[in-house]
């Protein structure tokens, strides 16, 4: 499904045009996205019938080339993590 996808679906079914709809997606991800640039590690975000987007850490380890096996040294970062809503899982068992 693609943005413009929801944005239909988000138009149809409140009644309003593709794009108040498409502003509405564009202010939920940037809603989404402030919050995740002001927390930190172990903070999260909620967004009710969707899901919880986390900070996380991850450690300074060594990798390997996968062209010449020689070892390499990944830098620590962080990344964003992503818990379902229980009405997705359930959506995505059936």
């Amino acid at each position: 499904m693609s943005k413009s996808d929801i944005v239909n679906h988000m138009a149809d079914k409140a009644g309003i045009s593709k794009a108040s709809a498409g502003d509405a997606l564009d202010a939920m991800i940037e809603a989404v996205e402030q919050g995740i640039r002001a927390a930190n590690q172990g903070d999260s975000v909620r967004v009710p019938g969707l899901g919880t987007f986390t900070v996380r850490h991850r450690a300074a380890r060594t990798g390997r080339n996968p062209r010449t096996g020689e070892a390499i040294q990944i830098a620590a970062s962080y990344s964003v993590g992503f818990k379902a809503a229980k009405n997705l899982k359930d959506a995505a068992g059936s």
